[in-house]
C-alpha cells in the first residue's frame, strides 16, 4: 500500500465510485507503476529496514497483502523464505515475475507466491514463524478473521510484524493543512475526530479511488489479543527525510508520525 495512497493525504475526499473489494484490482498498475521498486521512499527508507528490524531472527515468514513482494524480496535478501499472498491478481503476478517465480537472484532465501484472502490462508498451522502485514488492513473489512488466520499460521512464539498507516492520522477529516492566514505561515496536521470509525472512498489521485477503513488502535489491540498474539514492541518513527522533501512545508511534518508499527509474539500453548 502507498504512503502517498493513505487517509490524512493531502488529497480531497469527494463523492465518487464506490469499488469496494475490486479498488486493488481496477488500480493495481497506477499501484504498480508509481509506487513500487523503490519509487516510494517511506517504503525504501523506513518500512522496508523497518520490517527487516521486526523479523530478525526469523526463517520462514508469510507476507499478507504483498502486493508486488517488495518487501517479501528484502527479507529474502537476508536469507529468509517467504511466501506473499495477495488477493489482487496483478500484484500476484508482479510479485511472482520480480521474484524470479519463487526465488530472487544472488539471495539465500526464496520467495514464493499464491492468490489468496487475507482471512483464509492457504496453509497448514504453525507454518511459519514470522508473519507480516503492511498498510494492509485500511483496507481489510474481515481483519479480526484475517488476525485469526495469522495467529493460526504461526508457530508458538511466532512474530508478527504489523504496519498500519497511523490511526491518529487516519481519522476522518484528517488532513495535510497549509495555513497562510497566519503569520508567519504553518503548516499542521487537521486532525479529525479519531474515535469514530469510518469507511470512506478517497481520491488519491485524478481518478484513483481507494477505499480506507479507519478504526481505532483498540479495535486492532484488542482483536490480537483475543486470538493470542501478544505486542511487545510499539514503534512510531518520525517520516524520512525522503518524504519530508516531497513538498514545502512536509518538514514540519517530523512531529506526527504517519506510520505505526507493532511486533508481536503468538502466545505460547
Amino acid at each position: 500500500m502507498s504512503s502517498e495512497a493513505r487517509s490524512g493525504s493531502s488529497s480531497e475526499e469527494s463523492d465518487g465510485p464506490i469499488a469496494g473489494a475490486s479498488d486493488w484490482d481496477r488500480h493495481a498498475d497506477w499501484w504498480l507503476c508509481e509506487f513500487t521498486e523503490g519509487a516510494d521512499p517511506e517504503y525504501v527508507e523506513q518500512i522496508e529496514p523497518l520490517a527487516l528490524r521486526l523479523l530478525a531472527g526469523c526463517r520462514r515468514v508469510v507476507d499478507v497483502g504483498t502486493g508486488d513482494g517488495q518487501l517479501a524480496r528484502a527479507l529474502a535478501g537476508r536469507g529468509v523464505d517467504v511466501v506473499g499472498v495477495d488477493p489482487t491478481w496483478a500484484c500476484v503476478e508482479a510479485a511472482a515475475s520480480r521474484s524470479s517465480a519463487g526465488g530472487v537472484a544472488g539471495a539465500a532465501g526464496t520467495v514464493g507466491v499464491a492468490s489468496a484472502d487475507a482471512g483464509a490462508l492457504p496453509f497448514s498451522d504453525a507454518s511459519f514463524d514470522g508473519a507480516l502485514v503492511s498498510l494492509v488492513f485500511e483496507h481489510v473489512d474481515e481483519f479480526e478473521e484475517a488476525l485469526a488466520e495469522i495467529a493460526r499460521v504461526l508457530e508458538p512464539g511466532g512474530t508478527f510484524a504489523f504496519l498500519l498507516n497511523h490511526p491518529i492520522l487516519q481519522a476522518p477529516g484528517s488532513v495535510w493543512v497549509e495555513d497562510h492566514l497566519v503569520d508567519p505561515p504553518e503548516s499542521y496536521w487537521r486532525l479529525g475526530p479519531y474515535l469514530v470509525e469510518s469507511d470512506v472512498e478517497e481520491q488519491v489521485q485524478p481518478g484513483v479511488w481507494i477505499r480506507f477503513l479507519h478504526r481505532p488502535l483498540s479495535r486492532y489491540v484488542n482483536a490480537m489479543s483475543r486470538v493470542g498474539l501478544v505486542i511487545d514492541e510499539m514503534v512510531e518513527p518520525v517520516p524520512p527525510a525522503g518524504f519530508r522533501a516531497q513538498a514545502p512545508g512536509y518538514e514540519a511534518s517530523a512531529a506526527f508520525p504517519r506510520l505505526l508499527a507493532l511486533r508481536c509474539r503468538r502466545r505460547e500453548r
